[in-house]
C-alpha cells in the first residue's frame, strides 16, 4: 500500500470502524511514521472531517460520533470479493440469506461506480457457486440469535434434538459459533449440565435471548476446544480405525475433518464422530493405505457397500 491518497482512505475505514485508534497502531497499518500519520490526520481535518485527538506518546484519534461516510471506497478486488462472498453463503449452510444478498447487490449496484459494477455482475455471469451435498441448512434466525447473545453476553434457550431424536430445553452461556464440516456448531457453557457443551445449530429451534447476562472467559480459544473436543461430538457413528500411515502424514491429511489421531504400531489410530459413514470410508480408501476397523461394525458395512458398488461400475460394458 503504497499510494497516498488510499492511506488516507484506508486511515478514516479504520477510525469508521473503531471507537479509539492510537497513533502507533496506526502507522503500524499504514506501514508510515506517526509523523506522517500527524500529517494525514490534519490534512483530513482541513478537508472538513471531524477528528478528536487525544494527548501522549503517539497521541490517540477518534471521528466524533455521529459522523459517518458511505462505506462505498472499493477498490476493483474488494467488490469482487464481496459479491463472491455474499453469493458463497449456500456453501456454509445460509440459503435463507438469498433474498438478502440479492438486495444487498442491487443496492451495491446502485451506488457503485461502473468498473466496480462490472466486478459484480462477473461474479454473477461466470462463477458457479453449489453447495456440497454434505452441507446442512441452518435457520438464519438462530444463527443471528446466537451471534446476538455472544456479542452482549446474554443468555440463550432452546429446544435441542440430539442424534437419538431426544428433545430437551436447555439455557447456556454462548462462547462461539463455527462453522465446520458442513455445519454450524455453537458452543457454550451448558446451565443444566454444568460443562461446555458443543450443540449444532440445525438441531436448535425456537432459540431465544435470555434477559439473563454473563461474562464469557477471556482466555477461551473455540479453534482450541472443537480441535480438542470436535472429534467425539455427539454423533450417529463413533468411529475407530487404523491407518498405515505414519502420524505426520496423517496429520497433514486428517487434520481439516476433525479427527483425533495418535500413534500406533507405525501407523496412526484415527477416532471421531459421524452422522454417516459413507464420505469418511470414500476418504480412508482414496489413500490407498490398510485400513483396520475396530468400531462401528456398520462401516465394514459401508466398506463392503462401496466394495460391490465399485465392482459392478468395473464390469459395466461399454456403451
Amino acid at each position: 500500500m503504497y499510494d497516498p491518497i488510499m492511506r488516507v482512505f484506508t486511515l478514516l475505514e479504520i477510525l469508521q470502524g473503531r471507537d479509539r485508534v492510537a497513533g502507533a497502531e496506526l502507522a503500524e497499518r499504514l506501514e508510515v511514521d506517526l509523523r506522517t500519520v500527524q500529517r494525514y490526520i490534519a490534512r483530513m481535518k482541513d478537508l472538513g472531517i471531524p477528528i478528536d485527538s487525544s494527548p501522549g506518546v503517539g497521541g490517540a484519534y477518534r471521528l466524533r460520533p455521529g459522523f459517518r461516510l458511505p462505506p462505498l471506497l472499493l477498490t476493483n478486488e474488494e467488490a469482487f470479493a464481496l459479491s463472491l462472498g455474499l453469493r458463497a453463503l449456500r456453501q456454509i449452510g445460509l440459503a435463507a440469506f438469498a433474498p438478502a444478498t440479492e438486495g444487498a447487490l442491487s443496492k451495491l449496484g446502485r451506488v457503485l461506480p461502473q468498473a466496480l459494477r462490472e466486478s459484480i455482475r462477473t461474479v454473477e455471469d461466470v462463477v458457479a457457486i453449489e453447495p456440497g451435498p454434505w452441507v446442512v441448512p441452518t435457520a438464519v434466525e438462530g444463527l443471528i440469535a446466537a451471534a446476538s447473545g455472544i456479542r452482549t453476553g446474554r443468555r440463550i434457550c432452546f429446544a435441542y434434538r440430539s442424534h437419538t431424536e431426544t428433545t430437551s430445553h436447555r439455557e447456556i452461556e454462548p462462547y462461539a459459533v463455527m462453522h465446520t464440516d458442513g455445519r454450524w456448531y455453537l458452543i457454550g457453557h451448558c446451565l443444566s449440565r454444568k460443562a461446555l457443551r458443543t450443540f449444532r445449530l440445525d438441531r436448535a429451534t425456537h432459540l431465544e435471548l435470555c434477559s439473563a447476562t454473563f461474562e464469557p472467559p477471556k482466555d477461551f480459544d473455540a479453534r482450541r476446544y472443537f480441535a480438542e473436543h470436535m472429534p467425539f461430538v455427539q454423533s450417529a457413528y463413533q468411529i475407530d480405525v487404523w491407518i498405515d500411515m505414519p502420524i505426520d502424514e496423517a496429520d497433514r491429511n486428517f487434520a481439516p475433518w476433525r479427527i483425533a489421531m495418535e500413534p500406533e504400531q507405525c501407523g496412526t489410530r484415527l477416532r471421531c464422530g459421524r452422522d454417516r459413514l459413507e464420505m469418511f470410508a470414500a476418504m480412508l480408501l482414496s489413500t490407498g493405505r490398510r485400513i483396520v476397523v475396530h468400531s462401528p461394525t456398520e462401516l465394514r458395512e459401508t466398506f463392503r457397500e462401496l466394495a460391490r458398488q465399485a465392482l459392478q461400475a468395473a464390469e459395466s460394458p461399454d456403451r
